[in-house]
């Protein structure tokens, strides 16, 4: 007999918990394949796919089988998943025997009483042998009943199983066939699903076919429990999102529905779906912040006035138990306080995230839950007593620690320090609240009162729990023993402070480390031990200067402050009062009550009266401009220089200041023309300002620190042309760097802040410098030549210096001495010749002092005059360029020299007067056929020469001047242009002949020209030219001309060359009246071989029978070669020739057509030999063809002398003057007929180089006919071609 049935125990939350499935039927049979069953089914993994998107999982199920019960079903309103039971499973044997009626009596009555062996498990299983009359009579009752209470309670996750076994059976007679007891179970409960019957067989055999029976029954068994857990498991997170949107109804409670999500936590770590738990509790989490956020926002809920009760126990974090029981039910029970929540949510958080192996994630989450908590203790005003939260942050910071530490290793750990400092400085920083709170760091130790209080807090703790009793260093025990005794407390404290330096330090975490260390040096004040914590204010205090935190400097110089007054160090004490005392940010009082201290001690009387105390300027007053007097910075020997600066006292209160001095470093430079006033003046500012940086305030500088290098650029260039020659960098404080090291013991040079000495100082005695802005105003008279560098600045307050060391931007001002100089220069940008100009003398005394009688001789030029008024006045300036006075100027004049009296002037000023000089006009003379301009063969070259002469051409007049102040005389030279440009040609109307002198004005003035006159300086009587100018004067504007002609007529025969002499009067067009005459301007040129010998004339006749030339047809030119005189003295050359009847001369002809409108056929060139009489005519003949239609000029006719190859003195010819004719030849004789008829070629006129072909030997030569020689009578006749009728195609190649 089985026992009677007990009742059911309550669920118990672990961490084995595992999904339930009821078992009904055979039990028996359950048992014998139990252990097979839970081996098999976890060991093959199934894929889970979940609603809302989320990815798909592969995961091991497990189950807890236990025995059907009704009370087991859900019953409506329970959210508990962890005891629902997610699948059904009947258990029936298909070998069915007949029993005996007491054997069906057993079964009956153990099937209704509940007791079976022990599987683990709360199912109920019949294992029953039946046949036909048995199933129908008890099998069939039972399955019915079985499913009829699954359908009460709407669960419909059942599965029946059939168990057969293959061994030999008694009574086969009576035994109905398996295969039909399965079916009759499918018919009868299996309508619609079949395979909610499933076959086992054999399950307790090791064969083939009895594995893939179990592989079949495993899978749908993981397949019907997964599509269940899905199921159930989505209906409940419907439920709970549910009842999480009516969290804003009034009776809505936050801890029903933690317990509801944790449920669901549960389930996915029951799942071992870590991830998917934790972001449950994170869900918890969040949520129940957001509320304590709006509370503190003004918008509270009502159920959160549960967790405002008063804290009663601060005994940290749990983490050792998965699960503390003990705050979940006061949780579940609404009596938990904002510290248990948060303290069991946590310990949750952390149980997974070891689960997960995020380990560091644990002291992330640990510090920002304990940050956390007390901005929320606030939030919702829960009373907490002092110190109850610094106890728990301790605890729970040291429990975080060691929990980490219990599950990772050293190596891990030292690796992965940054995760966990900050948990140690939170422990330091709380430690250290407790010791200051229970009076464990006063001099005196703790009173009754803190005894009282650490008493209190030790209560507040309880009783340590029993998973930590046994460890030595356990939180408890450290914080209890940390607490027994200031001595117990100085060890624990200096333990977790350098620990947590270290920590810092090791990671690069300097800036934490530096806080911690001051937080340290705090402690050392209040012991009493100022020399252990000036070390770590003054690394504290670097770092906060390193990375420019303004407050924390402030506060961290007063602690350092108070440590170097108790330690006696008396210099830097000043400094230090020097910097809070212009530190903006403490209070007014604060601020003077520093100030005072440095005024104390400079009022008391030293026992070393020469014992000085040196500190940096930029603590005491800011240095913000400089402006010299005179502007420049530049003063001549003797002179008086103002150096003003603007000091910004940064002290709260008026200081008197004894001394305020400027040293100032002399030099000499090797370059003395750069320090000439000309130079000085330009490259010196104009404002005279110098405009300094505001200095930030560094550490104080060790002793041993160098002053900082004073690097300048230096340039050397020449006095000549001001090129650059040399460039370099130059130290200009060496004389410190390299001098020897003093000892330190002075206190002198402890601050690291070098006082020069030297004997050039600018002082200022007697200085009250108010908060704020205070001009001093320094005055020095130069002495010496020279470079003067401002070095340092200093500030006296009895034997206290102030000093800035050196002066950035540098600072100079130049002290120069001059030798006098004389300068002219002239006042447009270029001296016109032929008119007045003005030129400026600028005489610059330097030290040299003008007395009465003083003069400037100047030796007169030939062609310039020194033009003398008696208006004129000369004006004397200081070296600022400051008028003094002026004075008349008076200037004599002789043939030879011209005087000039100076007025009297100090030295090191500026006398300036302006006078006129007259350059006389003239024109260089031009000769030779080079200066005829207009003909015809050199036209090109006139336009070069155009191109070439736009600019005016110059005359220089050099004058030597002797200066009273020198034994030598100064030689000047004035360049002066001519404003005209004046070419003639030569023009030719057959035999008559006229002169062209064209006047160019290149100038920007107008000019009127008048009297153009054209003589013959040899006057020759049997020539006379004839004007053909307007009499009147003409006006000539800026870049235009003007032309004068004349005809030139003769009574016999002329001269081979002709000298002329042009001249025309010319002055400015808005000038007034001048005070002298001006001279006219002259032009003198020759003109060569002006005597007209040949006349040419051509002549093209069209086709017989037709009236006009046409394209492309072949028409006659006729070339007439006419003489036009007997023999002349120009025609003995070596081209004549004398026969018995007349002289003859060789002549060469050639036709070209430049414009490329005819075709030239045949001959285009020959050599004709002309005799040398009047009137004799040589005619040539030749076909041409009109390549185009319309009026077409003639082509070109040229001629040129044919001289022999023997000929001396015929002149070079250019390279265009040698034609290749068809008749030419040197190697034949030269075709001389009359006519250039004659060969089948048509080719165009284009002419090449002679004697290419024959380089080597005596050629021919040709020289081209002046052109006053030859006349073209057919210049200008054009011919009237009309075009072809023929239609003809052009093919046109477009590039």
């Amino acid at each position: 007999m089985d026992a009677p049935e007990a009742p059911l125990p309550p669920v118990i939350y672990t961490m084995e918990n595992k999904p339930i499935v009821t078992c009904a039927g055979d039990q028996n049979l359950f048992t014998s394949i139990y252990p097979t069953l839970s081996q098999q089914l976890p060991r093959e993994p199934m894929e889970w796919r979940r609603s809302y998107g989320r990815a798909p999982k592969m995961i091991h199920l497990e189950s807890n089988f236990v025995q059907f019960k009704e009370e087991l079903l859900p019953k409506d309103g329970n959210k508990a998943l962890l005891t629902f039971p997610f699948l059904h499973i009947y258990w029936t044997e298909c070998c069915l025997l007949k029993m005996s009626p007491s054997f069906e009596t057993s079964i009956t009555y153990a099937r209704y009483s509940g007791h079976f062996s022990s599987v683990n498990s709360c199912l109920f299983c019949a294992k029953t042998r039946l046949d036909t009359e048995v199933y129908k009579a008890t099998v069939k009752d039972d399955l019915t009943k079985w499913q009829n209470v699954l359908k009460a309670h709407s669960s419909v996750d059942w599965l029946i199983v059939v168990v057969e076994n293959d061994a030999k059976k008694k009574n086969k007679t009576n035994i109905l066939p398996r295969t039909s007891i399965v079916d009759k179970i499918r018919n009868d409960f299996c309508n619609k699903q079949s395979d909610r019957c499933v076959v086992l067989s054999d399950p307790l055999k090791d064969s083939s076919r009895t594995q893939e029976s179990w592989n079949a029954f495993l899978t749908k068994l993981r397949t019907s429990l997964l599509m269940s857990f899905t199921k159930n498991l989505g209906k409940f997170e419907d439920d709970m999102r549910t009842l999480r949107e009516k969290r804003t109804e009034p009776g809505w409670s936050f801890c029903d529905y933690f317990m509801v999500q944790e449920e669901l936590a549960f389930v996915f770590e029951m799942l071992q779906q870590f991830e998917d738990a934790l972001v449950q509790y994170d869900e918890l989490d969040a949520l129940f912040s957001q509320y304590v956020v709006n509370f503190g926002a003004g918008d509270g809920a009502n159920w959160l006035t549960f967790f405002c009760q008063p804290v009663k126990s601060w005994n940290g974090l749990i983490l050792r138990k998965p699960i503390d029981m003990e705050k979940r039910e006061l949780i579940q029970r609404q009596e938990a306080t904002l510290l248990d929540l948060r303290s069991y949510l946590f310990s949750r958080q952390c149980t997974l995230l070891l689960f997960l192996q995020r380990p560091w994630e644990v002291a992330q989450r640990a510090l920002e839950l304990l940050h956390g908590c007390v901005q929320e203790l606030k939030l919702l005003e829960v009373s907490v007593p002092p110190g109850a939260l610094d106890c728990w942050v301790f605890l729970s910071c040291l429990e975080v620690l060691q929990r980490i530490e219990g599950c990772c290793d050293r190596a891990q750990i030292d690796s992965n320090i940054a995760h966990t400092v900050g948990l140690w400085s939170y422990a330091t920083e709380k430690l250290k609240s407790l010791g200051y709170l229970c009076g464990l760091v006063s001099e005196k130790g703790p009173n009754s009162e803190d005894l009282n209080r650490i008493v209190d807090l030790l209560a507040g703790l309880g009783a340590e729990r029993p998973e930590t009793a046994n460890t030595a260093q356990s939180p408890y025990k450290k914080l209890k023993e940390a607490l027994s005794s200031v001595e117990a407390f100085e060890k624990h404290y200096l333990d977790l402070s350098h620990a947590a330096i270290e920590m810092h330090t090791s990671i690069g975490r300097l800036r934490s480390a530096k806080f911690v260390g001051k937080d340290l040096a705090e402690f050392y004040m209040r012991k009493k031990s100022p020399q252990k914590a000036e070390v770590y204010l003054q690394g504290a205090l670097k770092n906060y200067l390193a990375e420019g935190w303004a407050l924390p400097i402030t506060h961290t110089r007063k602690q350092l402050a108070e440590c170097q007054k108790h330690l006696g160090q008396t210099e830097n004490y000043l400094q230090t009062s020097s910097l809070l005392a212009s530190d903006h940010h403490l209070t007014e009082d604060e601020r003077k009550h520093f100030c005072r201290e440095i005024l104390s001690f400079a009022s008391r009387q030293t026992d070393s009266p020469g014992q000085k105390i040196v500190l940096p300027l930029h603590c005491f007053a800011q240095l913000r401009d400089l402006h010299f007097t005179p502007s420049n910075a530049v003063v001549h020997v003797g002179g008086v220089l103002s150096v003003e600066i603007t000091l910004c006292s940064q002290m709260p209160m008026p200081v008197h200041v004894e001394q305020v001095a400027i040293n100032v470093h002399f030099s000499i430079e090797k370059n003395n023309y750069r320090k000439t006033a000309e130079w000085l003046t330009k490259h010196k500012t104009s404002n005279g300002t110098i405009n300094f940086p505001t200095e930030t305030s560094p550490l104080p500088v060790p002793q041993n620190n160098l002053p900082a290098l004073e690097l300048y650029e230096m340039f050397e260039r020449s006095p000549s042309d001001n090129s650059l020659n040399t460039t370099g960098i130059i130290c200009k404080n060496v004389h410190m760097l390299l001098r020897r090291q003093e000892s330190s013991t002075s206190l002198e040079t402890s601050s690291g802040v070098a006082l020069e000495d030297g004997a050039h100082v600018l002082k200022c005695s007697g200085v009250t410098l108010e908060p704020g802005a205070n001009r001093i105003t320094f005055r020095t008279q130069a002495r010496e030549p020279g470079t003067y560098t401002l070095r340092q600045l200093c500030a006296s307050v009895g034997p206290v210096r102030f000093v800035l060391p050196h002066l950035y931007p540098p600072v100079q001002y130049d002290v120069y001495s001059q030798e006098p100089q004389l300068r002219v220069e002239p006042l447009a940008d270029s001296l016109l010749a032929g008119i007045p100009q003005k030129v400026k003398f600028t005489v610059t005394t330097g030290h040299y002092t003008v007395k009465n009688g003083d003069s400037l001789q100047l030796s007169n030029a030939e062609a310039m005059l020194i033009l003398c008024h008696a208006e004129n006045r000369a004006v004397i300036y200081s070296n600022t360029r400051e008028k003094a006075s002026d004075a008349l100027l008076r200037v004599q004049s002789s043939d030879k020299v011209t005087s000039i009296s100076l007025p009297a002037a100090p030295a090191y000023h500026v006398i300036e007067f302006e006078l006129e000089v007259l350059s006389l006009p003239s024109a260089p003379v031009t000769g030779g056929e080079s200066s005829v301009l207009g003909m015809t063969e050199s036209h090109g070259k006139h336009k070069d020469t155009q191109k070439a002469g736009q600019c005016m051409a110059t005359t220089d007049h050099k004058v030597s001047i002797d200066c009273p102040w020198s034994i030598y005389s100064t030689v000047i030279a004035l360049t002066f242009s001519v404003p005209f440009r004046t070419t003639h040609s030569l023009l030719s109307a057959g035999t008559r002949k006229y002169i062209q002198v064209c006047v160019q004005n290149l100038s920007e003035l107008d000019f009127e020209l008048s009297d153009g006159h054209l003589v013959d300086p040899d006057s020759n009587a049997d020539l006379r030219l004839v004007p053909l100018n307007a009499k009147s004067p003409q006006h000539i504007h800026s870049k235009q001309s003007v032309f004068f002609v004349w005809e030139l007529k003769w009574t016999r025969e002329p001269p081979p060359s002709l000298r002329c002499r042009f001249s025309v009067g010319s002055s400015p067009a808005s000038g007034g009246r001048l005070s002298i005459p001006l001279k006219p301007y002259t032009y003198e040129f020759r003109v060569e071989n002006f005597f007209t010998l040949y006349n040419v004339r051509a002549e093209i006749l069209p086709p017989s029978g037709t009236e006009h030339c046409r394209t492309g047809s072949l028409c006659s030119l006729e070339v007439s070669i006419t003489r036009l005189s007997d023999l002349l003295e120009v025609d003995k050359d070596e081209a004549l020739t004398e026969s018995d009847e007349y002289f003859s001369t060789k002549l060469m002809y050639e036709v070209v057509d430049n414009s490329s409108n005819w075709a030239v056929c045949g001959k285009s060139s020959g050599v004709i030999s002309m005799p040398v009489a009047a009137r004799a005519t040589h005619r040539v003949h030749m076909e041409v063809m009109p390549l185009f239609a319309g009026y077409l000029p003639l082509p070109d006719v040229r001629l040129f002398k044919y001289l022999p190859h023997h000929s001396a003195h015929s002149s070079q010819l250019d390279a265009d003057s040698w034609i290749e004719s068809d008749g030419l030849s040197v190697d034949k004789h030269v075709d001389e007929q009359p006519d250039g008829g004659g060969g089948g070629r048509c080719r165009g006129s284009a002419h090449l180089a002679s004697g290419g072909e024959h380089r080597g030997l005596p050629m021919p030569r040709l020289q081209a006919l002046p052109p006053g020689q030859v006349f073209n009578a057919s210049v200008g006749t054009q011919v009237l071609v009309i075009p072809s009728k023929d239609d003809h195609v052009l093919e046109v190649s477009v590039t």
